[in-house]
């Protein structure tokens, strides 16, 4: 297996490639495969100031193994339409206009379903009356902290809300610039996936060697092809499963970045919330390179575990 050199400070003082700001995705196909798991230790190995943005918004959990010091909690909130009745005219225009039927008229003074609105405003432009605008909904909060050389951003929607693309895309939006950024995925390939992965460097898929892991990987690397990003792979617990995993990543030419083996101490670190990388030093030189193998393939390298 080959390895990838860690980068070191050269002569000037100054990080090598890897430290150059990049933006990495961490996803999977469906939850449970190990992805916060890489996501943590990789920002913690890193060796740099790194920003580490929790885009699982529904259940955001890399606090729990980085903890911190909270820096900043922000309420964020969606403009969603208020219609003044004493100026529509009950025209229908807005609810013509919204493909997400948030706003809607039979004949008579609109109906607003907040939990369906987009954000995207253009009820309010096309509305001839002027009797549409718009007030704040909340939907959830953003919670800034640091660890180290790691600052973690995680959004955490308000129970009760279903949209959370709006509020991922708020998280993403607080990486610092010059700064490195890992983004943890929600798990799956549905719109918050989306809103997530969209936009990043490379994508790197935890999955796992069961049949169950091969499924969702499959529907995983559809995705992030669709979207035409580099992507690669991290096997998870190697050992207990079969070899299915790697033989499609074979066939179907995708680079395994890492593989972990299926190792009772990595879940009990787990479950005491401890990082793998402080709980059993000698992974640390496997989370260490996965960063770098990441950022070979996005720069057209083809790197393997």
């Amino acid at each position: 297996m080959t390895r990838v050199k860690r980068d070191t400070p050269d002569e000037s003082g100054r990080l090598g490639a890897a430290a150059r700001p990049f933006t990495v995705a961490i996803a999977s196909g469906k939850g449970g495969t190990g992805k916060t798991t890489v996501a943590v230790n990789a920002a913690r190995v890193f060796g740099a100031p790194i920003r580490l943005l929790d885009c699982d918004v529904e259940e955001p959990n890399d606090h729990l193994f980085l903890g911190g010091a909270i820096l900043a909690v922000e309420p964020f909130a969606v403009p969603v339409p208020r219609v003044d009745e004493s100026l529509c005219d009950a025209c229908g225009e807005c609810g013509r206009f919204c493909e997400y039927h948030a706003i809607v008229s039979f004949g008579a003074k609109p109906l607003v379903f907040p939990e369906l609105c987009h954000a995207c405003g253009g009820c309010a432009k096309v509305c001839p009356q002027r009797a549409i605008t718009e007030a704040d909904r909340r939907i959830g909060v953003i919670e800034t902290s640091q660890s180290e050389l790691v600052t973690l951003v995680q959004g955490r929607l308000d129970v009760g809300v279903a949209m959370a693309p709006p509020l991922i895309r708020a998280v993403r939006a607080r990486a610092a610039e010059g700064i490195p950024v890992i983004l943890d995925a929600p798990p799956g390939t549905s719109c918050p996936v989306i809103a997530a992965i969209r936009g990043a460097d490379c994508v790197v898929l935890v999955t796992e060697p069961t049949p169950f892991g091969l499924h969702d990987l499959s529907l995983a690397v559809d995705v992030v092809r669709e979207l035409g990003m580099p992507f690669g792979v991290v096997v998870n617990r190697v050992g207990v499963g079969d070899d299915r995993v790697h033989v499609f990543c074979r066939e179907q030419r995708i680079p395994i970045l890492l593989e972990i083996p299926d190792d009772r101490r990595i879940a009990e670190a787990y479950s005491r919330g401890e990082l793998v990388v402080e709980a059993l030093p000698e992974y640390r030189a496997a989370f260490s390179g996965l960063l770098d193998r990441a950022v070979s393939m996005m720069r057209g390298v083809c790197p393997e575990a």
